[in-house]
């Protein structure tokens, strides 16, 4: 078949499908519905001659001539997709382009707010559809596409990413008002006596307030443990429990902030985009905005 005789927008559908592994979510990446989703991949299989993709039980799985041609459409995707982003110019005022981001719940909580409320005076037309992505997901998502801007702790593949760091969190002790415990400054021994809460969204592993505990030898006793910190004030203002977390955070949910008595490296996020988007004015205009909204210094 002659390229000319294929419609085009066929290999964004099965790009899409290829990175989300799944018709459902694909069809909320492209915002349709998911028999246009189920119909465009028909017509791509009837015109390639290949199922491209087989239903299992997770999902989706590429066959082999699509796990062959994936980087290729990808890359040729990319391609278009700068060179239409540098023809057009990007007027905030007057777009109405969706971002996707994927943040850490802390970014989402505290500065897209701020971000927003910036937005809706210089730029109402746009409109932003935030999502968490595993790390490990970021860099290939960004290199495709269906990823605009994330903000994260340190991914660790960052090739092809271009990154700027956010100011520096650092790490206090969080306590419902009124407990015992803040009635004096908190020491080692005081905090170890301490029943704590500690979250991460992996289900088992160290965060850096245990790594640090454990370079002195020494360990809390961990009560609970939950995915996010949205949860927490529903258990510590009940409770005697502590929470250690970034300051920004721990005053935002209402906590007694306290100094933990030993040092914890403060957490360091960073912006994310891939280098492909250098010829892309929108995403250059949103990642300034965001580093804005954190009192990060804007630089290009």
């Amino acid at each position: 078949m002659k390229l000319s005789q294929l419609d085009l927008n066929l290999f964004v559908v099965f790009d899409t499908i290829y990175a989300e592994r799944n018709l459902t979510r694909a069809a909320e990446m492209l915002s349709v519905t998911q028999p246009a989703v189920s119909n465009a991949l028909a017509r791509l299989r009837a015109a390639l001659g290949d199922p491209l993709f087989i239903r299992t039980g997770d999902g989706m799985a590429p066959t082999p001539y699509a796990e062959s041609i994936a980087a290729d459409v990808s890359e040729a995707l990319q391609r278009l997709a700068a060179s239409a982003q540098r023809a057009q110019a990007f007027d905030p005022a007057r777009s109405n382009r969706v971002f996707r981001l994927s943040m850490t719940d802390a970014f989402d909580t505290l500065v897209l707010p701020k971000l927003f409320a910036d937005l809706a005076t210089s730029a109402p037309g746009i409109g932003l559809r935030s999502f968490r992505l595993p790390r490990a997901d970021i860099p290939a998502a960004l290199a495709r596409g269906t990823l605009d801007i994330a903000a994260e702790v340190a991914l660790p593949d960052a090739a092809g990413l271009i990154r700027r760091p956010l100011p520096p969190e650092p790490h206090v002790c969080g306590l419902r008002p009124g407990h015992p415990a803040a009635r004096a400054p908190l020491t080692m021994e005081r905090y170890l006596a301490l029943d704590h809460i500690h979250v991460s969204g992996r289900q088992r592993g160290s965060g850096a307030v245990d790594i640090a505990l454990r370079a002195v030898g020494l360990r809390r006793r961990i009560r609970v443990r939950l995915q996010h910190y949205l949860a927490v004030p529903a258990l510590v203002m009940v409770s005697d429990l502590a929470v250690s977390l970034p300051e920004s955070w721990a005053r935002a949910l209402g906590l007694t902030v306290l100094p933990l008595p030993f040092d914890v490296p403060p957490m360091q996020t960073w912006l994310y985009r891939h280098a492909r988007s250098d010829g892309d004015a929108g995403v250059l205009w949103l990642f300034d905005r965001m580093a804005g909204a954190t009192g990060a210094e804007s630089q290009r």
